[in-house]
């Protein structure tokens, strides 16, 4: 009976002070990180472990430095405490004071008392001792965490290891938000660039339609995304007669944009010194081939409009076939002779197309015909001319009524559309 008592008050006996410390430590550092590892936000995450980390130990002084690779230099993100040194304070990595010497050794550094350590940088007065803890994610450095206490000694073993776990978590925690908030400025600037380039290809396309007495002209682009490989143009001539284009630059996005002012560019230019369609995308398709990159096309339509005879001479380099519809019925124009331009030399043929009172002329790219509902029915050509055929149709109503059938589902690539009629 006297060994059960014996055993029992030995079961009942206090837990020593320091385990009671210990167990509540780590239950802070549990608590902290379960804090930090939501935050991606970096200065918010910063700003809460160093006032967090100061307020549960007692220090005096707590700060988070982040490595600046370019410059080999440790910068202050986050302080608390600290009079003297503020956010963007740097020192040389192994060159000043004890972050210097972590960052530069990836070894923790504690001075129990600090006017006793060589590398200590004094920042409080009341500072008797430091620890600074390097920020690893696997063989990378990504910061220091230092805090410092007005008592000598005041961070024993155990502690130190506590606060060490906490720095995995800050290290991970930290190098998460640097990564989100350089992805986030990266899709900002990205965004910003690609809204530059959208005005800037807005502004290459025709301003107004051309006013042409006895016809109704009209033309719309509508990238899929910010910017994209389609384009239509007006080119007026000193006779009187219009030049009409449209193309697509294959491949979409940036890249296609920068094709697509390119050849706009050239196109312009030839026009006005060249005589008919066929010899401009011929001359066109030469410079294409000697400068885009391998693999990259256009295709395109150049027509010439005479209004005087009622006339359009066009060619057509590898695009779809240019709808027409007159009293005669419907029909989808073809040339002889015209791949895309880029791919190879050639030369191109020309297909002279009467037009009559009522006629319907439509140039469109594959964004029109391609357009898919909810049952992966694509627009197709039926449509497209039952629509034209049906109508007071334009550019815009052409448009309207593929988004109207893909109901926001299936308009998958830039569409544009150039529409030529002859009032009755």
């Amino acid at each position: 009976m006297a060994t059960f008592q014996r055993a029992v008050a030995a079961d009942a006996a206090p837990i020593h002070p320091l385990r009671i410390d210990q167990v509540a430590d780590l239950q802070k550092v549990q608590k902290a990180a379960q804090r930090i590892t939501s935050i991606l936000d970096l200065d918010q995450l910063i700003d809460n472990i160093v006032n967090d980390v100061a307020r549960s130990f007692g220090c005096v002084e707590a700060s988070i430095y982040l490595h600046d690779e370019e410059h080999g230099e440790m910068v202050i993100a986050g302080v608390h405490g600290c009079s003297v040194n503020h956010k963007g304070h740097r020192l040389k990595i192994g060159k000043e004071g004890m972050v210097g010497y972590a960052a530069s050794t990836g070894q923790m550094r504690y001075a129990p008392d600090v006017r006793k350590d060589e590398y200590y940088i004094g920042c409080e007065h009341a500072t008797l001792s430091e620890v600074v803890i390097p920020l690893h994610v696997g063989e990378r450095l990504v910061g220091v965490f230092t805090a410092s206490h007005p008592e000598l000694d005041a961070f024993p073993r155990q502690q130190l290891r506590i606060l060490q776990a906490l720095c995995d978590h800050v290290a991970v925690a930290v190098n998460n938000a640097r990564r989100f908030q350089s992805e986030r400025a990266e899709r900002e600037t990205m965004s910003r660039e690609a809204q530059e380039a959208r005005v800037m290809q807005q502004a290459l396309l025709p301003k107004s339609s051309p006013y042409i007495p006895g016809f109704v002209i009209s033309g719309l682009s509508v990238p899929v995304s910010a910017v994209g490989g389609d384009w239509y143009d007006f080119i007026p001539f000193p006779d009187g007669r219009w030049g009409v284009v449209l193309a697509d630059v294959s491949g979409k996005g940036t890249a296609a944009a920068l094709l697509m002012s390119a050849t706009r560019g050239m196109l312009r230019s030839l026009a006005e010194a060249c005589r008919g369609p066929g010899e401009v995308l011929t001359k066109l398709n030469g410079l294409l081939v000697e400068d885009f990159p391998a693999g990259k096309f256009v295709t395109l339509v150049y027509a010439v409009l005479d209004p005087a005879t009622r006339t359009v001479i066009f060619a057509n380099a590898g695009h779809l076939h240019p709808l027409f519809i007159d009293d005669a019925g419907v029909q989808f124009l073809d040339t002889e002779r015209g791949m895309p331009l880029g791919l190879s030399c050639g030369d191109y043929s020309e297909t002279t197309v009467a037009l009559s009172p009522g006629s319907r002329l439509v140039f469109y790219s594959d964004g029109i015909t391609e357009a898919v509902n909810e049952a992966e029915e694509e627009y197709g050509l039926d449509r497209l001319a039952g629509h034209v055929a049906g109508g007071d149709a334009s550019a815009v109503s052409i448009v309207d009524d593929v988004r109207a059938f893909a109901n926001g589902s299936g308009v998958r690539d830039d569409a544009t559309v150039v529409f030529v009629g002859v009032k009755r």
